[in-house]
């Protein structure tokens, strides 16, 4: 199916995409896959710390938990803007970072450079804002494993780790916002729960938006990331013209 613009679906990287997150649901469970959704979790919480430092505010530590919970703790100028702005930037954080890892592999075939970009992230929290030993050694950790890896791996190994991670990412935010946002049990202790108390909008209004934003947003970098760039594969040089005698 070509677009407007002359891109093309690639049926081969749709396959792909749809059989990692197939496979991610079906070994949900599995402890292997414990690291990578607490790497998620981080991604929320750094949502979080991004948003309170743009608005001018600090970030005292972030929390890992080995039971997948995480924290935020910050300081935020006053203002109701600012609350929605950080209250925001978790779940979205989260389908930010699985828009851009399928965008960045896919599409810009920058999967080193990501991989190599995500282990600096990792040190940078762990070193300035780990408010625990567990969360300091999960962040240098994961941090070293994929500063190695970028360097290391070859270059389809690294591809494929990072489009493993998009898919994750993608199906775990959609479990998150399931899990938390319309469970009314735990979104009474959620991000949308302190928004609401500082905006008397209920929980559910902001649950809703959150949801069909993060929505919203992987399914545009999933429809972008499986179109082909038009002439985007490898070109061959021109052959040289015979030469008359």
């Amino acid at each position: 199916m070509r677009t407007a613009s002359g891109a093309t679906l690639d049926f081969g990287r749709l396959a792909l995409l749809l059989l990692l997150m197939g496979a991610s649901w079906y070994f949900w469970y599995s402890p292997v896959l414990w690291p990578v959704k607490v790497l998620v979790v981080m991604m929320h919480e750094s949502g979080h710390a991004i948003a309170s430092l743009l608005v001018g505010g600090s970030v005292d530590r972030v929390h890992l938990q080995v039971n997948e919970g995480g924290s935020c703790l910050s300081r935020l100028p006053p203002g109701v803007l600012n609350r929605v702005i950080v209250s925001s930037a978790g779940y979205l954080g989260s389908a930010v970072a699985g828009a851009g890892l399928m965008l960045a592999t896919f599409r810009f075939r920058l999967g080193r450079a990501v991989m190599g970009a995500a282990s600096v992230w990792l040190a940078v929290m762990g070193f300035f804002y780990a408010g625990d030993p567990f969360t300091l050694a999960f962040c240098l950790g994961m941090a070293l494993a994929m500063g190695l890896g970028a360097r290391f791996l070859p270059t389809g190994l690294v591809d494929a780790l990072n489009l493993f991670l998009a898919a994750f990412t993608a199906l775990y935010v959609i479990f998150d916002l399931r899990d938390d946002l319309w469970n009314s049990a735990v979104r009474a202790q959620s991000d949308a729960a302190i928004l609401a108390s500082e905006t008397w909008v209920p929980s559910i209004v902001w649950a809703a938006l959150w949801t069909l934003l993060s929505l919203a947003l992987l399914a545009v970098s999933a429809y972008w990331a499986m179109h082909a760039k038009p002439g985007g594969g490898v070109k061959m040089p021109p052959m040289a013209r015979a030469r008359r005698v």
